[in-house]
């Protein structure tokens, strides 16, 4: 949610931010609105008073044992304007709640303009692509193959695009897991497992209602809903509260199993694990001041590729354009994993700086030093590691000629085999 002040102060600087979203148009009706109710509310505070001032008089005439009558005919007729007013306020209010969860984030100045996938700015390629002298195959032919990753089973449980992950791949994931965590939890991340099932206050408080409404599987019978990504309830952990700026920042990782309808994918990404309906994550979420969640930004940016290193992955970073962002972020960074199947870099992890936007809308504040009055923390998220397209990318980057693949060091601690190959 934008700082109503800020539309009102500067609007012409905000429809230009907006802009280069392609988004905006609504600030004009917006401020409307704004504006009809500002002038509206002391009217009808007014009328209030001054019913409260006749019906006062009323009582006293009455008690005088006079006649009352032209009082209550006025009375009546305030309480008419009294009511008239409120069911307009009440049409107001609708209108700018709508308008206002409408409004996607201001953009970050860095954030490069462009409204397509394809107008992210390249900021650094990271490891050597691998070479084959074989034709080299994608995941899911070598996952079928080995028997750790089976679709068909899935598909006649539960329909396209789920998985059943076996063996050796069961234990991979585990390591990733582990390895996204103590990475994580040594920078100042205090570990969760939340909740995935959600109310929608909390889906529309971190701004994923309404732009991404058709994406997420709902409980209708509970008025639940599964989440796409534990940065929801990470979120809302700190919902409605007023938060000491001593205690900021405040950092947590969360492991939990994440459900996305992905209504609208087709073609290379549906087949195998790369883009399913359900898959496991760690995330990363932050609440910070304003004054550091530039510096944040950039730090979640580092472990995120920290663990690209440890795993060994090549990969590149890229800065996204402002269009292809989602409503609550200013500025965002994926990193890219290379895909030698695909010939491409794919996205694997991805960190925004949501600034106050989600903050406002879930009423999360906190209190600066020297009495002053609360403000908005600043929010970010990163992903530590989404488990499925890791794996991806560990299986085809080090995939050998006979259809094995090896597997780095930094995993063997935790259980991992070095080498997953056919039994």
């Amino acid at each position: 949610m934008l700082d109503l002040k800020l539309l009102r102060s500067d609007p012409e600087r905000v429809k230009a931010a907006l802009a280069r979203r392609g988004a905006g148009g609504e600030v004009d009706e917006l401020l409307a609105l704004d504006a009809r109710r500002r002038e509206l509310l002391p009217q009808v505070e007014d009328a209030q008073a001054e019913r409260n001032a006749a019906s006062k008089r009323i009582g006293e005439i009455k008690r005088e044992g006079g006649d009352a009558e032209a009082e209550i005919a006025a009375v009546a007729k305030l309480r008419e304007t009294i009511d008239a007013g409120k069911e307009e306020l009440e049409a107001i209010e609708g209108g700018l709640r709508e308008l206002t969860l409408a409004l996607p984030n201001i953009p970050d100045p860095d954030a490069p303009d462009g409204l397509a996938e394809e107008d992210a700015v390249v900021i650094r390629e990271v490891g050597e692509k691998p070479h084959f002298d074989f034709e080299p195959r994608d995941h899911l032919e070598i996952g079928t193959e080995l028997g750790v990753i089976d679709m068909e089973s899935a598909a006649r449980l539960s329909g396209s695009r789920f998985s059943y992950l076996k063996g050796d791949l069961v234990l991979l994931e585990l390591a990733l897991v582990r390895l996204a965590i103590d990475t994580v939890r040594a920078e100042g991340h205090e570990p969760v497992v939340p909740p995935v099932l959600v109310r929608a206050e909390a889906l529309e408080g971190t701004g994923y209602f309404p732009e991404a409404r058709e994406q997420i599987y709902e409980i209708e019978k509970d008025e639940l809903f599964l989440t796409g990504t534990s940065e929801v309830a990470l979120a809302g952990l700190h919902a409605d509260q007023i938060l000491d700026a001593a205690d900021l920042p405040l950092r947590y990782c969360a492991f939990s199993t994440c459900f996305r309808r992905e209504a609208g994918a087709a073609g290379r990404d549906t087949r195998g694990i790369f883009r399913v309906h359900q898959f496991d994550k760690v995330e990363m979420f932050s609440f910070v001041e304003p004054s550091a969640s530039q510096e944040e930004h950039e730090r979640l940016l580092s472990i995120e590729e920290s663990i690209l290193g440890k795993l060994e992955i090549p990969y590149r970073v890229v800065n996204i354009a402002v269009g292809d962002l989602g409503a609550p972020a200013a500025k965002k960074y994926d990193c890219e994993a290379w895909i030698p199947s695909q010939e491409r870099y794919r996205e694997v992890t991805s960190c925004s700086n949501t600034t106050d936007y989600q903050a406002r809308r879930l009423g999360c504040r906190y209190r600066p030093g020297g009495g002053e009055s609360p403000e908005a923390v600043h929010t970010l998220n990163g992903t530590a590691t989404a488990v499925g397209r890791t794996i991806i990318a560990l299986i085809e980057n080090r995939q050998e000629a006979d259809g094995s693949f090896s597997l780095p060091n930094s995993l063997h601690r935790y259980g991992c085999p070095e080498r997953i190959s056919a039994r």
